[in-house]
């Protein structure tokens, strides 16, 4: 196999697609024959120094997909294959790797490195492989610069791969010496240097110790702070990435050297090429980030235990910090506004400002007024834009009460600069500070309105005009006015915007129609817009609103009627009926919402499902979704009329359910399915037995993603309070199921922020299954059929009570539960309910908890629990 191995290597990346086809069938039956000797070939050619670097190439990235999936299953599966492989096998082919490092060919190290980084990843957390650090370690020392890079570059992929407590704090120790050492500026040679500084980069989360010794700490921060000096661009770069991963990881170690990172961050903004230039600036915004997290989290009073205390960095680099944002912001490109992905040092400044505003709040105004006054009228289009970026970046941070004298003074010179600057650019950011200024500082909490009856004509005329102007102008339009209407939706029972509504929807509408509408998100925008100005809509224009329907209507019609098209054209065509889709779901909810427009509206309601239903069989995942959310809501509205459309979309529902590739399809159909019990209750009944099974199908799978898992068990809940006792048959099933999920949930020990949250969130979805078989239950005959559940339910409330880690939600929801069995199993609980820690102590803080909802529901379990341990 070995020379064929080359040959079919090389095949397998050719341009003629048959042979590649071959070749790449070839591989395939190869690996599912023999595994071992496929894995020995495929390292052997990797380290052969007379093999084509191309099948070298191939052959590592062959061997480095083997070791790791992005999907946690399969990852899984070949983590186990792996660790299965026969011990002298899985040495020979290290041995290949290590020697590869070695190679003369940099692609052959580079790929060697990465594999020995997974198989890293795979065997030292199994304590396996224990002698490779050292020996990695041992290279350094060799004389060939190449050995030299290549074990750098190892070190680095081996720390971003392995969790910090797989590795010692010896080794840790001898790895950042070594690092640091390469990195240092007495290195000759700067691909070692540089593989040395990126190697840092992914050390730096095993070096708390380090960090935590003044001298060691020293020494590294000198050594990252000269790489910053360094002739090579690169090296530059990596060391100011450095810098900015240290200022979030250890912002409280940062005082010492604060004044030096100024002064060299300054000058590469002012002197060094833009992608040095770019980290130097996100080295002030993470910091921004750090500050405004603590200042968040503690409020300005630091407890003892607060962590970690604020340093105020950026309060004190105020002075010079803004002067050098400042002046990032006249570096604009000239297309920056029509490229989706642009990124540049004045996109980067300006947003760095904004964040030094949201950090200091009220002390930045005083900074940046000067630079507005002096370029907001300048001859040169870029100084007028940077002044105006300068504004729109500072709204949010500083109090009302600072900007919106300023603001009021702005407004008419914004309004009049949108439509007569010669400049796109300007007129863009202009469309985009207006909108700003609606976002932070208008509504109905705000004491002095920004917004008039005097004014407000003139603002609508304005972006109504814009949204003719060009895609991205319009599209900034369409923003500016989606949070005017928005600061209108505190349901006052007029609002300035009904004069124009009929004129606002009619310019919105005819946005969508542009024939450029796709460039700049312009369409979306509009429709998002359209939306917004329906949701936040008074009871005036509701008849304005239901002419709308027909209107909707018809464009989701002619959307249907595509004939044969191209892959491009059906990707816009489902884009449109999405938002299309979205559209009416707002409608739907704003006319369902009072019985009045309901009313009407219900005669549009067969066209409207007949619509939908014809959406979902051109059947792409996108409008499914969004045609799913859009009939959750008209069921909602429809109550139990709406069992007449469930003979039809029923397969749908099923689709939807069986969706696991996009999960969040899955999630929403979930969701609609309990909008649909709650408005057909028992109606549902027929379509049960199927709901059911499928629902326990997705749960037992581990192809789903588990964020789709607790909204299922809520679901439980939803069916068995619109069946009630019908519910009987399933217990069987569900109960174990919620029993077992349930013990996961309860012990959470040494969880991190992100499975804490969805361990809250599957407990709610849990013990809302519960509560809602219990009220489903209760007043019937057959309640006796939940009394052997009880003991359980109580022990899962007591351990997640005893955990202490429950969010304001999950108490409010197992205090309900508690409630709920007390109410629905009376006398047949009351014993247990007294034995259990949740009738008293948990009970007893709900009480007294701030949360008036929390109260509600503890109040309302204290009275059930008293009746049933009174009888």
């Amino acid at each position: 196999m070995a020379m064929e191995v080359t040959q079919i290597l090389l095949n397998a990346q050719s341009i003629d697609g048959t042979v590649r086809k071959h070749a790449e069938d070839s591989l395939k039956q190869f690996q599912e024959q023999n595994l071992p000797s496929f894995f020995l070939s495929l390292s052997g050619e990797l380290a052969n120094d007379d093999k084509p670097v191309e099948s070298r190439k191939l052959a590592g990235l062959i061997l480095k997909n083997a070791l790791d999936a992005k999907e946690q299953t399969r990852k899984y599966e070949l983590v186990q294959r792996w660790l299965s492989l026969d011990a002298t096998v899985k040495a020979q082919i290290k041995t290949c790797l290590l020697q590869t490092l070695s190679a003369p060919v940099p692609d052959a190290r580079s790929t060697a490195s990465q594999v020995i980084a997974k198989v890293a990843g795979i065997e030292l957390p199994q304590k396996q492989w224990p002698e490779l650090i050292g020996s990695l370690l041992s290279n350094i020392h060799q004389v060939p610069a190449n050995v030299k890079q290549a074990t750098l570059e190892t070190l680095g992929y081996l720390c971003e791969e392995v969790s910090p407590n797989c590795v010692d704090q010896d080794h840790v120790n001898k790895i950042l010496t070594a690092v640091v050492q390469g990195m240092n500026a007495s290195e000759g040679n700067s691909d070692v240097r540089l593989a040395a500084t990126r190697a840092l980069y992914n050390a730096l989360g095993f070096a708390q110790a380090n960090f935590s010794n003044d001298m060691e700490r020293d020494y590294i921060m000198r050594v990252v702070c000269e790489a910053t000096l360094s002739t090579e661009l690169k090296i530059r770069q990596a060391a100011f990435e450095c810098l900015v991963s240290i200022s979030s990881t250890y912002y409280e170690k940062l005082a010492p050297y604060i004044q030096d990172i100024f002064n060299i961050t300054a000058k590469a903004v002012k002197e060094d090429e833009e992608p040095v230039a770019l980290q130097a600036i996100e080295f002030w915004s993470s910091i921004c980030d750090e500050e405004i997290d603590i200042l968040e989290d503690y409020g300005d009073d630091f407890a003892g235990d607060a962590g970690i205390p604020c340093f105020y960095f950026i309060k004190q680099a105020l002075p010079a910090l803004v002067p050098m944002l400042l002046e990032t912001l006249l570096k604009q490109e000239e297309d920056q506004d029509q490229d989706e992905g642009a990124w540049n040092i004045a996109m980067a400044g300006g947003t760095c400002l904004g964040l030094v505003a949201r950090t200091v709040g009220d002390d930045i105004v005083p900074l940046v007024m000067p630079f507005i006054e002096e370029n907001i009228t300048k001859p040169d289009w870029r100084h007028r834009e940077a002044a105006t970026y300068a504004f729109g970046s500072i709204l949010e941070g500083p109090s009302p009460d600072k900007l919106t004298p300023i603001v009021n003074v702005a407004l008419t010179f914004m309004l009049s600069a949108l439509t007569r600057d010669p400049n796109t650019h300007v007129k863009d950011t202009t469309a985009w500070t207006l909108g700003r200024i609606f976002e932070f500082l208008h509504g109905s909490t705000t004491d002095a309105p920004i917004i008039t009856q005097a004014n407000c004509q003139q603002i609508i005329t304005v972006l109504l005009q814009s949204m003719k102007d060009v895609p991205n102008v319009a599209e900034k339009a369409c923003g500016a006015l989606y949070f005017l209407a928005q600061g209108y939706e505190e349901g006052a029972p007029s609002s300035p915007l009904t004069p124009f509504f009929q004129e606002i929807v009619q310019a919105l509408l005819t946005a969508t129609h542009r024939e450029d509408a796709g460039e700049s998100r312009l369409r979306t925008a509009a429709y998002e817009t359209l939306n917004e100005v329906v949701r936040c809509s008074t009871d005036e224009t509701a008849p304005m609103v239901l002419q709308l329907v027909p209107v909707i209507m018809m464009e989701l019609h002619q959307t249907l009627e595509g004939q044969k098209l191209s892959s491009d054209e059906r990707e816009k065509q489902s884009e449109v009926q999405g938002l299309l889709c979205g559209c009416l779901q707002v409608i739907v909810q704003k006319l369902g919402s009072s019985e009045p427009t309901k009313y009407v509206f219900m005669q549009y309601a067969d066209q409207v499902m007949g619509l939908f239903l014809r959406v979902f069989a051109c059947r792409s995942a996108t409008v499914h979704e969004e045609a799913m959310l859009a009939i959750g809501a008209l069921a909602y509205a429809a109550g139990p009329d709406f069992a007449k459309y469930m003979p039809e979309f029923y397969k749908y529902l099923e689709m939807g359910l069986q969706n696991f590739e996009e999960y969040q399809v899955c999630a929403v159909t979930v969701g609609v399915v309990g909008d649909i019990c709650r408005a057909l209750e028992d109606k549902i009944l027929p379509y049960c037995d199927g709901i059911m099974t499928q629902l326990l199908k997705n749960l037992s799978s581990n192809q789903l993603h588990r964020s789709v898992k607790p909204p299922i068990f809520s679901c439980f809940g939803d069916i068995a309070l619109a069946i009630g006792e019908n519910f009987e048959k399933y217990l069987m099933y569900a109960m174990p199921m919620l029993q077992s999920a349930a013990e996961l949930s309860a012990h959470t020990s040494g969880a991190d922020d992100d499975l804490m949250e969805y361990t809250n969130s599957l407990r709610n979805g849990i013990l809302e299954a519960y509560s809602g078989i219990f009220q489903g239950f209760k007043n019937s005959t057959k309640t006796q059929l939940l009394i052997p559940y009880a003991p359980h339910i109580l022990q899962f409330l007591d351990s997640i009570y005893m955990e202490k880690d429950m969010d304001d939600l999950v108490m409010k929801t197992a205090v309900g539960v508690l409630g709920d069995l007390a109410d629905t199993l009376g006398s047949n609980a009351g014993s247990l309910i007294q034995q259990s820690l949740s009738s008293k102590e948990f009970l007893n803080e709900c009480l007294s908890s701030d949360d008036h909802l929390i109260k509600e529901s503890a109040e309302w379990a204290k009275l059930a629990i008293s009746r049933a341990i009174s009888v």
